[in-house]
């Protein structure tokens, strides 16, 4: 065999190599960044079902406090925000607002011992506590699965051939806002006892 043939064989052997290994890393990408989307759309789900839960949360709230329309209206916009965005970025950012803005509506129904006690406003409240919690587990699933996916396209030799198929990093992480950490943990119990009334002052004895 000639030197020239002995050195198509090789490069042959490189070409095929570095194509069986670009399949593998592209079918592994394809697998993750499905398994991402699989996250998000969870997430995606519970952000829908807290949004439908607003609504009837907000008009028990008026029936006691009309009078509050700014937090009204921020919860309207950031709702509104919220269901028309189209991408990961944009719901994650109008969620951010919607935080701020239901952590100010608890805070008006602190002022309002009677709503608190409201059987509508409690069954609410509890649901949307529960869709919350929700939400918190999967945005956590959801990073987690984001955050393999973007090491998986960082480390080698995925790096070399990912942006050759297409595939980059992918920023949309779920962050906490600083408002969601703010709010605050509200008891919904049962209104406090109204004060003691102060005992009136004894009467000197009559002489």
């Amino acid at each position: 065999m000639g030197k020239g043939l002995i050195v198509v064989a090789v490069l042959l052997v490189i070409v095929l190599a570095l194509g069986g290994q670009y399949i593998g890393v592209k079918n592994t990408l394809v697998a993750k960044d499905q398994a991402v989307k699989a996250a998000w759309s969870q997430v995606d789900i519970v952000l829908q079902r807290r949004a439908d839960l607003i609504p009837n949360l907000v008009e028990t709230v008026k029936g006691y406090a009309q009078q509050e329309v700014t937090v009204f209206g921020d919860i309207a916009k950031a709702r509104s925000a919220l269901l028309s965005a189209q991408t990961p970025s944009d719901k994650i950012a109008a969620n951010g607002q919607l935080d701020g803005a239901i952590g100010r509506l608890l805070v008006i129904v602190e002022n309002y011992p009677q709503l608190k006690s409201n059987e509508n406003f409690l069954r609410l409240q509890d649901e949307l506590a529960g869709t919350e919690n929700r939400i918190s587990v999967e945005r956590k699933r959801y990073n987690d699965t984001l955050q393999d996916y973007n090491t998986y396209v960082l480390q080698f030799p995925a790096s070399m051939f990912a942006g050759f198929a297409g595939f980059k990093q992918n920023p949309d992480y779920f962050k906490a806002t600083e408002a969601s950490r703010e709010v605050p943990k509200v008891n919904f119990g049962a209104p406090p006892a109204a004060p003691a009334a102060t005992p009136a002052p004894a009467t000197a004895p009559a002489h």
